[in-house]
Formats: C-alpha cells, sequence, structure tokens
C-alpha cells in the first residue's frame, strides 16, 4: 500500500527513524492481559518509539455510565502528548500494534478528535516490521518538550442521547463493529449483556485489514462501504469504543469523511438497560 498522511509502511518508518518531525508510538496492548503490551514494549520495541497504554493513556478511569473505555481526559492526553515530543499539527504521529490496528487505530482517531491530523498507522504492525528484518531495540527514549494544545473536535463523537435520536432516521447508519457472532448475540465474553443496539448493521473490524494485518487497498475499503456510502451520517460502534475506531479509519481510507464514534458503545448502552 502506498504512504500516505493516513498510513506509512515499514520501509517508510525505517527511513524515518531519526526524522525529527516524527514521533513513534507503541500502542500494545491485550485486553486479556493488560500489562502485556508494556512489557513486550519493555522487551522490545521499534527505536526511538514510545509507550501509550490503553487503559492509563488512551482512556479515563470506568464509571457507573460511559463504557468499558471511556475517553482520555484530553488536558491529561496533551501533556502526555507533550512529553513525548508531539508538537501540534507539526510532527507527524506514527502509531503501531500487533493486532491489526484494534488500538493504533484509537490513537489514530483520538488525535483527530484532539484536531492533529499528522498521525498515520504502521502497516503490518510490530510483526510487519519484525518480518522486514527492521531493527528493534529494548532502549526507552528519553523525555522530550514539545507544545501540544489541542483544539478538540466535538463534532467527532457521539453519546448515546444522540444515538437514540438519530439511529431510526433513513439518513443515519448505525454500525456495529464487533464480531458477527457478538453481533447477533450468540457470543459474549466480554459484556454482561449480548446483543446489539436495534437498527443497526454489521461490518466486523477484523475486514479492515488481511489476515498478516496489512490495511486492503482503498479501493477495497470503498467497496466494503458502498451500500451505506450515501448515509447523511455513520455512526460507528464496538465494544467499548476503541476497535470501532478500526472502521472509522476504513472509512477514511475509503474517502468517506462522516464518520463518527459512538465512544460508549455497547459497554455504554447496555448501562441503562
Amino acid at each position: 500500500m502506498s504512504d500516505s498522511q493516513i498510513v506509512v509502511s515499514p520501509s517508510w518508518l525505517l527511513q524515518h527513524l531519526n526524522d525529527p518531525q516524527v514521533v513513534i508510538v507503541d500502542c500494545r496492548f491485550s485486553l486479556a492481559d493488560p500489562h502485556l503490551g508494556r512489557q513486550q514494549y519493555q522487551q522490545s520495541h521499534i527505536q526511538g518509539s514510545y509507550y501509550l497504554d490503553l487503559n492509563q493513556d488512551l482512556s479515563s478511569p470506568v464509571g457507573e455510565h460511559g463504557g468499558r473505555h471511556p475517553l482520555p481526559n484530553t488536558i491529561d492526553l496533551a501533556d502526555k502528548l507533550s512529553k513525548i515530543g508531539v508538537h501540534y499539527q507539526k510532527t507527524l504521529v506514527v502509531a503501531y500494534d500487533d493486532s491489526r490496528f484494534a488500538f493504533a487505530a484509537r490513537l489514530w482517531w483520538l488525535l483527530h478528535y484532539l484536531g492533529h491530523k499528522k498521525v498515520a498507522v504502521l502497516d503490518g504492525g510490530f510483526s510487519g516490521w519484525q518480518k522486514a528484518g527492521y531493527p528493534v531495540t529494548n532502549i526507552i527514549p528519553q523525555l522530550q518538550t514539545a507544545s501540544f494544545v489541542p483544539q478538540i473536535e466535538t463534532d467527532k463523537v457521539v453519546d448515546i442521547k444522540t444515538i437514540k435520536n438519530k439511529k431510526d432516521l433513513p439518513e443515519i447508519v448505525l454500525v456495529d463493529s464487533r464480531e458477527s457472532d457478538r453481533y447477533r448475540g450468540e457470543r459474549e465474553p466480554i459484556d454482561k449483556i449480548a446483543g446489539h443496539i436495534p437498527g443497526a448493521v454489521n461490518y466486523p473490524w477484523q475486514e479492515v485489514t488481511n489476515s498478516s494485518g496489512y490495511l486492503l487497498s482503498p479501493i477495497e475499503q470503498r467497496r466494503r462501504w458502498e451500500k451505506i456510502a450515501t448515509a447523511e451520517e455513520i455512526l460507528v460502534y464496538c465494544g467499548s469504543g476503541v476497535t470501532a475506531c478500526v472502521n472509522l479509519l476504513s472509512l477514511e481510507l475509503a474517502g468517506i469523511l462522516k464518520g463518527k464514534l459512538y465512544a460508549g458503545s455497547w459497554s455504554d448502552w447496555i448501562s441503562y438497560m
């Protein structure tokens, strides 16, 4: 896949490892073992990359409502981005994980939400980097000083009230990003209640990539969304607002710029039941 502002290849990143205008962020994480991603990072990561944790950095504490991964405090996240050298609207952030963008896409979306457009994901993730034979290290880079003053784009996110008001409108499409069996309510490994929000259609987030974790081409991404491409708004959710961001990444790659995240997602929806 060609390099762009949305995605970069391992070979492109190799050539820009020492570019002062590029900050690399390791987003590896495991829902089953929340400490695993940081442990993996400490053992081996792409040279110069910093680590941001889904629970500690890219989410805020869980409450009664808001889902399992509420959006992070924007001031706190902006401060963390400043400390890893991200200058607002100047530094290109390259995010990677090892889970087909499940967590890197969360950072990608959050940066857009903060108004920072210069962000891309690493195609193939950490496994693709290793398969290419590119260098890894266990050296953790020093913190930096940068200026990151976000301008929040509130229209990129919706809450449960908006979902209830809009989900049945003919010009609105509600997308459930989870695996099809979870969407159908046949299996629910995480949340207390199985099923989906009434009226939602299913576009599993894993279909954005191939089995090796590489993004499908923009043409294939457009083909994937062609049935709902004319919708006025596409409201996207998953279990907790994390993997839904992979579908939002897919919409962006397809040139469909009307996707919005229901941040609380299914875990927020059922908290009112």
